[in-house]
């Protein structure tokens, strides 16, 4: 696949297409693990460090989104999101190799969580993630440049 992505910061003219990203990705998932997927909780997830949130586009159309913290010799895919209609073309795959590659040349470790329910852990694992711990509902995985 010839992907061309591209990457803009979100605004507040985002958040009804963040919102409705967020409930076709996240809220099975919640559901699944019996945790809220009220309005509320999911415009809490989607404002939840807003700053660092930027529209995923693929051919300048929005497709999904990433945000990411760095600080601290640490890479933080704090989300990650992929349209379901976009999903198993491999741009999350490609999007986290990017994001490997650059932490790999900055010596960082990238860590990031995932929902037990949540097929996307399966693409981690492929990539060379490592759970290092788990709570109830989540996986927390790291890569390590080591």
């Amino acid at each position: 696949m010839n992907t061309h992505l591209t990457y803009r910061k979100a605004t507040e003219n985002d958040l009804d297409y963040l919102l409705d990203l967020r409930t076709k990705t996240m809220v099975p998932h919640y559901a699944e693990s019996n945790l809220p997927t009220d309005h509320e909780a999911t415009l809490k997830r989607v404002l939840y460090a807003f700053e660092k949130a930027h529209i995923i586009l693929l051919d300048n159309q929005p497709v999904g989104l990433l945000k990411i913290s760095t600080a601290d010799h640490k890479t933080d895919v704090l989300q990650l999101q992929i349209d379901p209609a976009q999903q198993g073309k491999g741009l999350g795959k490609k999007i986290l190799t990017d994001i490997l590659n650059e932490a790999l040349l900055a010596g960082n470790t990238v860590l990031l969580s995932v929902l037990k329910t949540n097929k996307a852990q399966y693409l981690y694992t492929s990539l060379g993630f490592k759970t290092i711990s788990e709570d109830e509902h989540s996986y927390f995985m790291e890569f390590s440049p080591l």
